[in-house]
């Protein structure tokens, strides 16, 4: 039976409280104290001590994985699957290493991008000096001057990035059901121009500065000796505190802060900006969005800010899963009007797909994605999508065909 170094610490004052609360009303206080001390112990900050160090590889066969023929992610060795508690009863560690191959799985995506998709990396804002901040959306070579049909990529929150819908789905399963891949290369091979937004990349984190801790000394007008005095106690104050932190946090991890990037800051914000510098510029007479989870509520955003040159620019949306509420985002009447016109919300659900679900708000119609997994929506919605938009375009081309040609612009689930 192993025991971990933050049990020996506590054993001791564990077995003192046991004997303490043995003796009369005058340890009473003695056990208060003690529970205090107990309570100022952060237990998840002493396990750290016991952790190895946080130094995980930095590439995919540094980890000794790699994708297969099938987008699958496998150990080059056993040609297991990811194995995410690699290290028994250690779950902050094996966290850590989880993220830092999602960080390699977010670069190994962005070479997809431009290597197997050929997209462009865009960097934003347009007018960047090179010292600040920057982000980068992907654009297919002809997303600004297609004149027929641009297809716009907006995925959810969290640690996804450009090209993603999910990470887990990535690793866990496949690329195909976890990045926007299968969208990019389908729209492309159907004649549509691509933009890919990046609308969680908002800030840079950077190494927070050094703060020069003033000694008691420093500037003072007192008398040597009482500054002596002074010296010394902050000595050793700084000794005691220097020494906890040690022991709190072994691993020493950087203490970062964030620099947003302009006009890009978050994900509402980083969809105007597209918008206004990309989207609205395209020749494109259609216009596509697919809008996974929060990005439905960053397109909603999108809406309420530029509803006229939405409203005159876009033809179709295909919402799946999304979290937006047309109430408490205020939209009014006539985008609520508008959305039910022109979108679609493939919602999870474990009814067959493109069954119509019921909806609580008045905005969208709503059909079932085929799956009751949230991350999966967007991957089985795919065909659908596409058939929907199909759709829409020539419902869009027959309201300018003479009257009594025309068919209705509306497109109900049961014609998906």
């Amino acid at each position: 039976m192993s025991i971990s170094l933050s049990s020996l610490i506590l054993l001791p004052i564990w077995i003192n409280m046991s004997q303490i609360q043995q003796g009369g009303p005058d340890e009473k206080e003695k056990t208060t104290a003690l529970k205090d001390l107990l309570s100022r112990i952060d237990l998840d900050e002493l396990m750290k001590k016991d952790e190895p160090p946080l130094d995980f590889p930095d590439t995919l066969e540094g980890f000794e994985y790699a994708f297969n023929e099938k987008g699958q992610l496998r150990h080059i060795k056993t040609g297991e699957p990811f194995v995410f508690n690699y290290r028994e009863d250690l779950h902050r560690w094996n966290q850590k290493r989880y993220e830092a191959l999602g960080e390699i799985i977010t670069k190994y995506v962005y070479d997809l991008l431009e290597k197997d998709c050929n997209l462009k990396k865009i960097f934003i804002p347009v007018d960047a000096t090179e010292s600040e901040p920057k982000s980068f959306i992907f654009m297919s070579e002809d997303a600004l001057t297609n004149p027929q049909k641009l297809m716009v990529l907006i995925h959810g929150s969290g640690v996804v990035r450009a090209g993603q819908w999910a990470r887990k789905l990535i690793i866990n399963e496949d690329l195909d059901s976890g990045t926007q891949i299968p969208f990019i290369k389908r729209a492309m091979d159907e004649g549509y121009g691509v933009i890919v937004l990046n609308p969680n990349e908002n800030c840079i984190e950077v190494e927070k500065p050094k703060t020069h801790v003033q000694s008691s000394s420093d500037s003072s007008d007192e008398p040597v000796e009482k500054r002596e005095r002074k010296d010394k106690v902050f000595k050793e104050t700084k000794k005691r505190r220097d020494f906890y932190e040690k022991y709190r946090n072994p691993q020493r991890e950087k203490e970062m802060m964030q620099l947003y990037i302009r006009e890009n800051g978050s994900p509402e914000e980083h969809t105007v900006y597209v918008w206004d510098h990309f989207i609205a510029k395209s020749a494109a007479e259609n216009v596509f969005f697919v809008a996974h989870s929060y990005g439905g509520l960053a397109f909603v955003e999108l809406m309420i800010q530029r509803e006229a040159d939405v409203k005159s620019k876009v033809t179709a949306v295909a919402l799946t899963d999304s979290v937006h509420n047309v109430w408490h985002q205020e939209a009014g009447k006539t985008i609520r009007e508008w959305m039910r016109e022109n979108c679609c919300n493939w919602v999870s659900s474990s009814e067959p797909l493109d069954t119509s679900v019921e909806s609580m708000l008045p905005d969208c119609p709503r059909v079932s994605a085929g799956t009751d997994r949230h991350e999966l929506t967007s991957w089985k919605s795919l065909p659908s999508i596409f058939r929907f938009f199909t759709e829409a375009s020539e419902a869009k081309t027959s309201s300018l065909r003479p009257a009594g040609t025309r068919r209705s612009h509306r497109l109900k689930p049961e014609e998906l």
